[in-house]
């Protein structure tokens, strides 16, 4: 997708996407003709390091952190009153762009300029299916990274990786773009968007948040992993492609949170022998090995069997990629897919769906905030009195359920006075299907008389509870 880059004096703009054909196999349109000259990283450097800022998140109680060893800075003594990681400035008047999990559960987040000034900042939004967070500060005129093209990015070209690496501010690493499209499976959410541009540069605890820019200063991902066995850089870190980035900070700036399109399919890469089975010349696509019932895809007449090879003009490469280009998305918008299917190339218009079935977008709550930001730090809803979790696809497969959200712990409070017990799993809420916790708290504050829930029991029994 090819966005508009923000005009100079404005900064982070919604904008609607422009499809263009870019991988690795079908070149973008660019010119080509500086690739093999050394690139000089003066300029770049220049624009990025003004607006790339330190965070110091303080959180009040001791918290395991699951990401420890590969995300952000270490835990302090096995305590967690402080980390520290870095943002991305993506607008003057003081948005800022970091990873959810170098801001969650704080109680308060600071922001340092590169200038040395400091600011309280308050969490916009965080989306933890992209690892995603969007801090604001009161202040305008700031200098802001305008937002580059991620599908345009080649492997093989100069990259920059800038952030606070060790709590050293302002620091910037050089190195090349090693592969796209990674999956590494970090992110323990259903609907998890996996899709990074994995690079050389190095990148350590701190720079979690910092930006991945191009040779012309574009932010072009934000820096969110290293694989590595010590917890410090080993040869390769992996950045949010900004694609999916602007689509994140745009919603979350507008909704509250992320309203993304869903196809409504289980999908895996191609290999040898599933090419061999479907008479394929090549392993590019995605193969659909089932679709959701009554989702976009089955209502658009996808099979189990088809092989997705694009999306709109978009070529795609592999299941991370599908899910990267789907992820711009919002629902109720109409994407044409490209498949193979006994042989033959079809196309299909699909319109896409929220993982409530719905092809229209949430509303912003009355008060203008997430219904999730009136749990506590423990995890615990302050209304209801709950601890929630998604249900996983194991206990999806256990349940015979397509939907769910757990109740993991109960405390004096609506649900609880209920009848509700711990483990039972709620699959809609005032005939709404849910799929996370926030879905809950969403149907439930916005009911304005009874609320009816359903769900199972752990060992599959179907109840119902109602209360006021």
């Amino acid at each position: 997708m090819r966005w508009v880059t923000p005009a100079a004096d404005t900064g982070f703009q919604l904008s609607k996407p422009m499809v263009v054909a870019a991988n690795q196999t079908h070149l973008p349109n660019r010119d080509l003709s500086q690739v093999g000259e050394l690139p000089s990283f003066v300029q770049a450097s220049a624009i990025a390091t003004p607006s790339v800022v330190h965070i110091r998140s303080f959180f009040a109680e001791k918290s395991g952190d699951p990401f420890h060893g590969f995300f952000g800075s270490p835990l302090q003594g096995g305590m967690r009153p402080q980390s520290s990681g870095s943002g991305v400035i993506i607008s003057k008047d003081g948005y800022i762009a970091t990873n959810n999990h170098v801001v969650k559960g704080a109680e308060k987040v600071e922001v340092t300029l590169e200038d040395k000034r400091s600011f309280k900042a308050t969490i916009v939004g965080t989306d933890p299916t992209t690892d995603l967070a969007l801090l604001k500060i009161d202040q305008d005129d700031l200098p802001f990274l305008p937002f580059g093209n991620s599908t345009e990015v080649l492997v093989g070209e100069w990259v920059l990786a800038v952030g606070n690496p060790f709590n050293l501010t302002s620091t910037v690493t050089a190195g090349i773009v090693s592969a796209k499209g990674r999956s590494l499976n970090l992110l323990n959410e259903e609907f998890a968007i996996e899709s990074f541009i994995q690079t050389d540069a190095a990148v350590n605890p701190g720079n979690s948040g910092g930006a991945l820019i191009n040779t012309a200063g574009q932010l072009i991902g934000i820096n969110t992993a290293i694989a590595s066995e010590t917890g410090s850089f080993s040869g390769y870190s992996f950045a949010i492609p900004v694609n999916i980035v602007r689509k994140v900070m745009e919603d979350l700036r507008e909704f509250g949170e992320v309203q993304r399109g869903i196809i409504g399919v289980q999908i895996q890469n191609i290999n040898a022998q599933i090419a061999e089975k479907y008479g394929l010349e090549t392993l590019e696509g995605a193969l659909v090995t089932g679709t959701i019932q009554g989702g976009a895809a089955q209502s658009a007449g996808i099979e189990q069997g088809d092989i997705i090879t694009k999306v709109n003009e978009t070529p795609i490469r592999g299941a991370s990629e599908l899910q990267e280009e789907i992820g711009i998305y919002h629902p109720g918008d109409k994407v044409q897919l490209t498949l193979i299917r006994d042989g033959a190339t079809r196309q299909m218009e699909v319109v896409l769906r929220s993982r409530e079935g719905k092809t229209t977008m949430n509303e912003r709550t009355a008060d203008g905030q997430k219904p999730s930001e009136t749990n506590d730090s423990e995890g615990f809803n302050t209304k209801l009195g709950v601890q929630l979790e998604a249900i996983t696809l194991t206990e999806k497969g256990k349940l015979g359920l397509e939907n769910g959200v757990k109740v993991v712990k109960l405390r004096k409070g609506k649900l609880l006075d209920a009848g509700l017990e711990e483990g039972f799993v709620i699959t809609r809420v005032n005939k709404h299907f849910v799929e996370s916790p926030a879905d809950v708290e969403r149907y439930v504050a916005s009911s304005e008389g009874g609320i009816l829930i359903e769900g199972v029991t752990a060992d599959g029994k179907k109840k119902f509870f109602a209360f006021e």
